[in-house]
């Protein structure tokens, strides 16, 4: 059996990227997203077109509603997302114990397709300053994995494989189109329109662009 891995794919440039990364690295992929009541239904179309342009095995949208708990600019929409760049501090766009509980259900997965990586986009360099894009928590998760699964009980260690983390977003990019990555489909837009259009404003608008720039290539990004 070929070696499988779990990939976290949102529809964004870094888990397009994470996936690529997976892929050259001879990894059969199965691809999990989540629909968690984010303000715009484009990025899961996103993932849905990636997962398929990138030969996944399999690709699941789990559907889990976090606007229930709120707390964020990108699951309550009586908070506005930030539009004036970034600032110091944690903002209102990160989502409360999101990369926990996304990981811990991959880590369900993972456990029943008996893969023993799990690979996730979080990036700590050009990055919108949330808490659980630190290798800091990737670390700590992976030993809670190990200590909470039946696989890891029996001696299946489970991997939880960052391999942007710590990347530049023009670094990100200039990996991705090494590995012939499209990054035409993707979103990473905060505000995006359901059909996939970008406000080019919003942290991760800002971010994408100046990656793209730095590098020198064309941002297939369509914005409003």
């Amino acid at each position: 059996m070929n070696k499988r891995a779990v990939v976290l794919l949102s529809g964004g440039l870094d888990s397009t990227t994470a996936l690529a990364i997976a892929k050259s690295q001879g990894y059969d992929c199965y691809a999990m997203s989540f629909n968690y009541g984010q303000r715009s239904l484009a990025e899961l179309k996103a993932a849905k077109k990636v997962a398929q342009l990138m030969d996944a095995k399999e690709h699941i949208i789990v559907n889990l509603d976090m606007s229930q708990i709120g707390g964020s600019a990108l699951t309550d929409h009586s908070i506005d997302v930030p539009t004036e760049g970034l600032e110091e501090g944690i903002p209102v766009t990160y989502v409360p114990a999101r990369n926990t509980v996304f990981l811990s259900i991959a880590l369900g997965w993972a456990e029943v397709l008996k893969a023993d990586h799990i690979f996730i986009g979080v990036n700590a360099v050009d990055y919108s300053g949330y808490p659980d894009c630190r290798p800091e928590f990737i670390n700590a998760f992976e030993t809670m994995a190990n200590l909470a699964t039946k696989a890891g009980v029996e001696g299946q260690n489970l991997a939880i494989e960052a391999p942007l983390i710590d990347l530049t977003k023009a670094q990100i990019i200039a990996e991705g189109m090494k590995l012939g990555v499209d990054y035409s489909p993707t979103v990473s837009c905060y505000k995006a329109t359901d059909d996939g259009k970008a406000c080019g404003v919003c942290d991760s608008c800002r971010l994408r662009k100046q990656g793209f720039e730095s590098q020198g290539f064309v941002d297939p990004t369509r914005y409003i």
